[in-house]
């Protein structure tokens, strides 16, 4: 079984479900209320974990009820938990309206921990930004292994954190913030000019785009809610490269699960498995 090292951010995140996301300070009613488990790299830890990887899961949590029961979660859902403990855990306030489109609004935690635990033996790593001491940590240790060291780009990525990446896989915002450059194909252009790994962003139903090639467009699905499959794309990838799939064959693995998990409204229990994969997008 590959094993995928995961490093970033986990979250409890209270999901509003409405007709259309809010706008000013009225105030505003949802039909629809979960509590389920979130967070960049959480989400792409428990994706890759239903798509059949060995996965461990290095975040920070509260020394509180939530992080206690947050870490029970991963844990249920299959992934194994290599924690930091301390301060309150991030939490999030997330809309998501009728056509599967989300706002979010992060408390990214307090007091947590900046010092990582030891780092497992792994076939792939992924991270996100949030903890960076820890992100560098992973990634300068996929290097030194010469194995993949994939980055989610998010908004305020930092540069040097990039640099240790072989893959850096931004959002188009993301990219926008990178590098200061609204138009996509500049963006992505100067990204990978600046960056020695391979650069690409994801833009939803366009798929991804590499920088030099290949653009891989997205499965047309029937989009029901967006929430977590960025992140779960994330996680498909880094899974399939530690399977030693090559970029193409990566590319359209993630892109798949992603494109799944759009069709269904919920948390980790919606996320698609490999015999979803096999059997709804050949």
């Amino acid at each position: 079984m590959t094993r995928l090292l995961v490093c970033g951010i986990a979250v409890m995140d209270y999901v509003h479900r409405m007709d259309a996301l809010p706008s000013g300070g009225a105030k505003h009613r949802s039909h629809a209320f979960d509590r389920i488990g979130g967070g960049c790299a959480a989400n792409a830890a428990v994706g890759a974990a239903r798509l059949g990887a060995e996965v461990t899961l290095m975040a920070r949590l509260g020394r509180d009820a939530t992080g206690d029961e947050l870490a029970a979660m991963l844990e249920d859902a299959g992934v194994t938990p290599a924690l930091a403990r301390g301060g309150r855990t991030p939490l999030s306030s997330v809309m998501v309206d009728a056509a599967g489109e989300r706002m979010i609004v992060n408390f990214p935690g307090a007091d947590l921990p900046t010092t990582p635990p030891p780092i497992p033996g792994f076939d792939a790593a992924l991270t996100d930004c949030r903890w960076p001491e820890a992100a560098g940590a992973v990634l300068r240790g996929a290097r030194d292994r010469d194995l993949p060291g994939v980055l989610d780009g998010e908004k305020y990525t930092p540069e040097p954190l990039a640099a240790l990446a072989s893959h850096v896989v931004f959002s188009a915002p993301g990219l926008r913030d990178f590098t200061g450059i609204d138009a996509l194909g500049p963006a992505l252009a100067d990204a990978a000019r600046r960056l020695p790994g391979r650069v690409a962003y994801t833009d939803g139903p366009d798929g991804v785009v590499w920088a030099g090639g290949p653009h891989i467009p997205a499965p047309k699905v029937a989009v029901v809610d967006t929430l977590g499959a960025g992140d779960l794309w994330h996680g498909a990838f880094a899974l399939a490269l530690g399977r030693r799939q090559g970029l193409d064959a990566a590319s359209h693995f993630a892109n798949r699960a992603a494109a799944i998990k759009c069709t269904r409204a919920g948390g980790w229990e919606v996320y698609p498995t490999a015999h979803d994969l096999e059997e709804r997008c050949p």
